[in-house]
Parts: structure tokens; sequence; C-alpha cells
């Protein structure tokens, strides 16, 4: 680096620097116990943390897409709580065999029991809502929660089998 453009560069952090000495007034005067740091300062530092930001490690995708094939065999080895979270004119229509329906509307994630261990899957028509309900499930258990990417469409594109719903 050249030296004219290394002056450039630490010069307008030792103006920022300077106003945080204090002066010998205010000291004097008790008005400050510590140096303050100015206004701005951090932010003109922000740039030269280097890699520390890039040490940080990425979080967990809170949403985790399962295909239909990959869902299919979930329910088949068991312990899956399936939740449909289309509206109630969808799930008139055909559902998912042994799904449970919450409406996107009414999905509340902090009221939703999951004492019993069983994973928790939804899904939608097209994997639009039960991606929002998912986000707001993982932000309440603090981990990531599974969908079915593309929803009942593309289960039913793959051929998976759908039902009437059982009624209540």
């Amino acid at each position: 680096m050249r030296r004219g453009r290394a002056t450039l560069l630490i010069a307008p952090a030792l103006l920022l620097a300077l106003p945080a000495c204090g002066d010998e007034a205010g000291e004097s005067k008790g008005k400050r116990d510590t140096p303050s740091i100015p206004l701005g300062f951090e932010l003109a530092f922000a740039g030269t943390a280097g890699d520390a930001a890039a040490a940080v490690p990425p979080a967990h995708a809170p949403l985790v897409a399962l295909s239909p094939d990959e869902l299919a065999a979930k329910i088949k080895a068991g312990n899956v709580r399936l939740i449909d979270v289309r509206t109630d004119a969808e799930v008139a229509q055909c559902t998912i065999p042994g799904a449970e329906h919450i409406a996107l509307d009414t999905f509340d994630p902090a009221r939703l029991d999951l004492s019993d261990g069983r994973e928790v899957v939804l899904y939608c028509r097209s994997g639009r809502r039960s991606a929002i309900a998912g986000e707001n499930l993982a932000a309440v258990t603090g981990g990531p929660v599974e969908h079915l990417a593309g929803g009942i469409l593309a289960w039913e594109a793959a051929g998976q089998p759908v039902g009437k719903p059982q009624s209540e």
C-alpha cells in the first residue's frame, strides 16, 4: 500500500478518536468520569474487522423442505404428525391420509402440543403457506421444521395417495 493511501485511511480514524480523549477543561470540572466514544466511531471501524464477521457460523435453516417421496417414507416409518394448514374448503376436496387439519389463519405454534414426541411435518396446497407456518413454528421451538415442498400438488403429481378427510 502506498504511504499516501495509508494516511488517508488512518487520518479519519484519528479525527474521530480525538474527541474521545476529552479536554482539560471538561475533565477538571468533573464533567466526565470516563472518556466517551464519539458518535459514529463504531461505524468508522466497522469495515476494519477483517474476517471476524465471516467466522460467525450461519444460523441453521428454520425450514427443511421434504420431497413427496421423503414424506411418504417418513409416514410409512411412523412417528410423524402431519399437519395440513390449508383452508376448510381445500381440505374438503382431498387430504393426505392421516393428516391433521389446522388452517394457517388459526395456526398458533405456541399452543401446539408437541409433547408426544412425533415429528411435525406441515403441508398446504403449494408449499407457500406451510413454509410460513414452519417458520413460525421454528421461531417457537428454536429448531428446524419440515414441510412438504410443492404441497399437495407435488404430492399428487408424484402419484402419492390422497383421500377425503375423516369426519370429526
